[in-house]
């Protein structure tokens, strides 16, 4: 019975663990004392298919609590319309009155960001931050489309209207922050005549403070009057899995993946049955592929790295001067830098870390040209050629019109030679012919 108790412990303490990590993290819970409580979550990243998934289910969480208010702090350079679509759907049947606070001070919200403070409840902003520049990109690699840009700049600029009008909003310059990329400090924000936010505070506590009492007009056009004082605070965090695939998101950390991917499963064709090189460059090339999935990934660029990866190898096999190296070398510098089609800073690639990568790869190119060319001027080991230039011994007398035997390599050989050799002379084998080989003295 202990051993069965003991078991069933375990497999509880296991599947305990397993919800820990993949539930959000919530380090408070929800009482039954009667304070109101408020749901934070923090999100500082590009705003994406699992930060949107993040942020729909904190807004879940805090609907099935009856939070008084849920708070998103929000820093993001932008991200894809597809996510910030599928969150203001969310924020606005949620029953929990929603904020958007940006901050700290220094941060900021564009594009996606500015969209997602338009549509809150209740948008605030910390000293020192700024919103807007919410002008849609073409992503993917297309041509440039001016039809299809001033289309794609009309259907969010009507989007953003629509937010603003509802949330009583200032339309003008919401509409402004998206034809003509405008951003907005804090204090233009608050400013503006109708304002775009409702109000600044330095942080979550003094946000809390300026929000108890205050009667907000919530997407239906109903009013909620809301009581924080001395309210609960509930922070929710990522799970584990969202914070890795969030990080895996990152512009920079999927194309350090894809090289790595290809490496990998290169020096696998090189060195077949090596595994550990071929499995971690699958894995790898897997991840890259999610990661590249969420942003607007130029594939004109993935291909020009891999053209790039083949000239590298093909100077190997192929004797080109050095012409190969240098297209490689080309084609991995462009398709890098036109990798990530975005003017977003959050979604470019830095420089700093292109150079390294590609240099990277040159270096192992060179020193695997190097490695082959050394190969190639070795002498023969094995075969006929092997036999010339090796010592050996005559075990008879050895001339021009005598053949005889010589000791050479363990072996007996029948040789001839152009000068007389007397038994017991060191000689040096000079040609191969057949089974005779001709020898001369030491």
């Amino acid at each position: 019975m202990s051993f069965l108790r003991a078991r069933g412990f375990a497999v509880a303490s296991l599947t305990a663990a397993s919800l820990a990590l993949f539930a959000p993290i919530a380090t408070a819970q929800p009482g039954s004392s009667g304070r109101p409580v408020v749901y934070a979550a923090g999100v500082e990243s590009i705003i994406h298919p699992v930060s949107a998934e993040f942020m729909i289910e904190a807004m879940d969480r805090a609907d099935e609590a009856g939070a008084a208010l849920i708070v998103f702090t929000l820093r993001t350079p932008g991200g894809l319309v597809d996510s910030t679509r599928d969150i203001v759907t969310r924020m606005l049947a949620s029953r929990t009155p929603v904020a958007v606070f940006v901050g700290p001070s220094g941060a900021r919200a564009a594009s996606a960001g500015f969209i997602l403070t338009i549509a809150a409840d209740i948008a605030a902003m910390a000293p020192g931050t700024h919103i807007g520049a919410a002008h849609p990109v073409q992503g993917g690699g297309q041509p440039t489309d001016e039809t299809m840009a001033k289309k794609a700049a009309a259907d969010v600029a009507a989007y953003v209207r629509t937010l603003a009008s509802s949330r009583q909003r200032n339309v003008a310059l919401s509409e402004e922050a998206v034809n003509e990329s405008r951003a907005f400090t804090e204090t233009e924000a608050l400013s503006a005549s109708p304002p775009l936010i409702d109000l600044v505070a330095t942080d979550l506590p003094d946000l809390l403070s300026r929000l108890d009492g205050r009667t907000i007009r919530r997407f239906d056009a109903s009013t909620v009057v809301l009581d924080l004082s001395d309210a609960s605070v509930v922070p929710l965090e990522m799970t584990f899995r969202q914070r890795v695939l969030s990080s895996i998101a990152n512009p920079n950390i999927a194309y350090l993946l894809l090289s790595l991917g290809m490496l990998g499963l290169t020096i696998e064709l090189w060195n077949p049955g090596a595994i550990l090189p071929g499995v971690v460059g699958g894995v790898s090339l897997l991840l890259a592929f999610f990661a590249l999935q969420l942003l607007p990934v130029n594939y004109v660029g993935v291909l020009l790295i891999a053209l790039g990866v083949v000239l590298l190898l093909l100077e190997i096999a192929v004797t080109s001067f050095g012409l190969l190296t240098a297209g490689g070398l080309v084609s991995l510098i462009f398709g890098s830098m036109i990798l990530v089609d975005s003017t977003v800073p959050g979604l470019q690639l830095q420089l700093s870390l292109v150079v390294p990568v590609v240099a990277g790869f040159v270096g192992i190119a060179a020193m695997l040209i190097r490695l082959g060319v050394k190969a190639q001027r070795q002498a023969p080991a094995t075969g006929e050629h092997a036999m010339i230039g090796q010592a050996g011994q005559a075990l008879t007398a050895v001339g021009p019109g005598t053949p005889g035997t010589i000791a050479a390599r363990g072996e007996i050989w029948q040789a001839v030679s152009n000068e007389p050799i007397a038994a017991g002379t060191p000689v040096r084998i000079a040609g191969v012919n057949g089974l005779v080989l001709t020898v001369r003295k030491e």
